[in-house]
């Protein structure tokens, strides 16, 4: 009988990656290389009145290491987390921290204003405000009563 170790972390990854891969395979926004992402970072998504939000966590990733880039609805981040081994022993007894490229995609609704996206880094939190056009926001007409 073998013994296998099992790493709750590492399936969870994997099976978060088979997602994505189902979802970006149905909605178009499959890439062409199947293991473009090491890491793939968690996403909130939040709507609000006037705009939409993401918060992406990128714990250790600095702001000069993220790109984000929007083409044909398509809005990309992608970046690297780069190893920062400061010491110089080769002896570690335990190391869990994942390190490399990731990239995800999300298609934009069609009633964002894409020439006003804005994006903030603080505290390994990237968050990104995608305003909603003006004919998307709910408008309250008065109807009067005769």
């Amino acid at each position: 009988m073998t013994i296998t170790r099992w790493i709750p972390r590492s399936s969870l990854i994997n099976y978060h990656n088979e997602i994505d891969h189902l979802l970006n395979s149905v909605y178009g926004t499959e890439t062409d290389s199947k293991n473009e992402c090491s890491i793939c970072p968690i996403v909130d998504i939040e709507e609000l009145d006037k705009s939409y939000s993401l918060h992406i966590e990128l714990p250790g990733v600095g702001k000069k290491d993220v790109n984000i880039n929007v083409k044909e609805n398509i809005l990309t981040i992608d970046g690297e987390k780069k190893s920062e081994k400061n010491s110089k022993s080769d002896k570690y007894h335990r190391y869990e921290r994942v390190f490399g490229k990731f990239r995800r995609t999300f298609r934009l609704p069609d009633l964002v204003d894409k020439d006003q996206i804005e994006a903030g880094f603080s505290d390994g939190v990237l968050t990104i405000t995608i305003p909603k056009l003006e004919e998307a926001l709910p408008k309250q007409i008065e109807v009067k009563i005769k």
